[in-house]
């Protein structure tokens, strides 16, 4: 299945959700934000976003500190 992340066409499994597409690109920021089709993905709904094809996803590492 293909998606846009970050502007990038990526080939990713069927049947991924969001925690399962962060754990498939290995990201592991504690602090990572989630956006699905421009919209904000709580984390809480992380196991139950499905993630389809040709979605557009953004992984945001916010820059905390000074």
């Amino acid at each position: 299945m293909i998606i846009q992340l970050n502007g990038l066409k990526e080939t990713i499994p069927q049947g991924l959700n969001i925690s399962k597409l962060i754990k498939f690109f290995d990201e592991g920021d504690p602090h990572l934000i989630v956006e699905q089709n421009s919209r904000y993905i709580y984390p809480k709904n992380y196991d139950t976003c499905m993630v389809m094809e040709n979605d557009m996803i953004e992984f945001i590492n916010p820059n905390l500190g000074g």
